[in-house]
């Protein structure tokens, strides 16, 4: 089959196909799995034109527009030229261009839209949705679900075309806790994880003072917080100010990405307070190097942690719970829930797994 992947969205920050495709690796690595079997073709519009063949994927970046387009016309029908036999759109929130994609296309061609953590529209843009979804064969969400939201909300018809499949997945893997505790200089008898940004939505200040409560009882016991932003970093550093153990929180704030396979590699539990997430992807990449979910109990999340066979789930804001679910954390075998992290994440969650379900999904439409 013909797989064209296409993004409306302009990026002109990127300026060379390298930069790009390092950008999106978490992503690119299901289009290569497909492309082992299939012709892969992504589109996209950055500050480069032309064509770069990558990992079995034929990169082709465009340019139709110096901004982000509302309306275009152009990708369309340029997408039209390639006779794919299924279009990947990325994201439900232009739905403008899906309704024209589908119309230029006809029905032999078969569409799939991929949700990147946007919520059903209202107002006109909502109209639009349900008039789009007339054109689209198939949805993936990373939980069945947060799609199914979207039907009890009216902006989809039917439950039929929502399947669950995780957006993105990992390019970490598990190595020597020894080798690279070297490198962060990790300690701890048990080492607990924060990855994301510090605003209301990622909820760290549930998550500290809990763990202050926690570490309180339990000596030798750390989290260690990274964060690219710092909405609340001030009223955090308020708190640890007045607490004696505040030591236990080791704030290390942003790393490379690159980075990032030491750090999940140095830790125990990947911690997380969100109230909402499109899939996950820090937990998902926590995972794949074989941290065990200490996550809130939100949709993606169950998806992520097999409906809470991995891991524990506490409820969204929920201090007290949080607590509890900590001093479960400490009771645990650790190996047997990594191993149990490690094999769902191969089977579910990795690129491989990923691709060959959007593989069957095509196939079946």
């Amino acid at each position: 089959m013909i797989f064209v992947s296409v993004s409306y969205n302009y990026s002109p920050d990127y300026t060379t196909p390298e930069s790009w495709l390092k950008r999106t690796e978490s992503y690119n690595g299901l289009l290569e799995c497909l492309g082992e079997t299939n012709t892969v073709i992504s589109i996209k519009q950055i500050s480069y034109e032309g064509n770069h063949l990558h990992n079995h994927v034929h990169h082709h970046f465009v340019s139709f527009n110096n901004k982000e387009p509302y309306f275009s016309y152009q990708i369309n029908q340029y997408v039209k030229t390639l006779n794919p036999d299924v279009v990947l759109v990325h994201g439900l929130h232009q739905p403008l261009q899906l309704i024209h994609l589908g119309f230029i296309l006809g029905k032999d061609v078969k569409v799939i839209v991929q949700h990147h953590a946007e919520k059903p529209a209202n107002g006109p843009k909502k109209f639009l949705q349900k008039i789009a979804d007339n054109y689209v064969d198939a949805y993936l969400f990373a939980s069945k679900a947060m799609g199914l939201e979207w039907v009890t909300r009216g902006n989809l018809k039917s439950p039929d075309k929502i399947h669950e499949v995780m957006e993105l997945s990992s390019i970490f893997n598990p190595v020597d806790r020894a080798i690279v505790k070297a490198k962060t200089k990790v300690q701890g008898d048990l080492v607990f994880l924060w990855v994301g940004r510090l605003d209301e939505n990622k909820d760290p200040l549930t998550v500290i003072k809990a763990f202050l409560k926690f570490a309180a009882l339990n000596v030798g016991i750390y989290l260690y917080m990274i964060y690219h932003t710092e909405e609340l970093l001030p009223q955090i550093k308020d708190l640890l100010n007045t607490e004696a153990n505040a030591d236990a929180i080791k704030l290390i704030g942003k790393i490379p990405n690159e980075d990032m396979l030491y750090w999940y590699n140095s830790a125990d539990f990947i911690v997380s307070g969100s109230h909402y997430e499109g899939s996950g992807t820090a937990v998902c990449e926590a995972m794949s190097c074989g941290c065990i979910p200490v996550v809130t109990d939100i949709f993606s999340f169950r998806m992520i942690t097999d409906n809470s066979s991995i891991g524990l789930l506490y409820p969204p804001g929920n201090g007290t719970q949080l607590f509890d679910i900590l001093m479960q954390a400490k009771q645990l075998d650790l190996q047997k829930e990594r191993d149990k992290a490690l094999a769902y994440f191969e089977s579910n969650l990795s690129f491989k797994a990923i691709a060959q379900k959007i593989q069957d999904i095509a196939a079946s439409l």
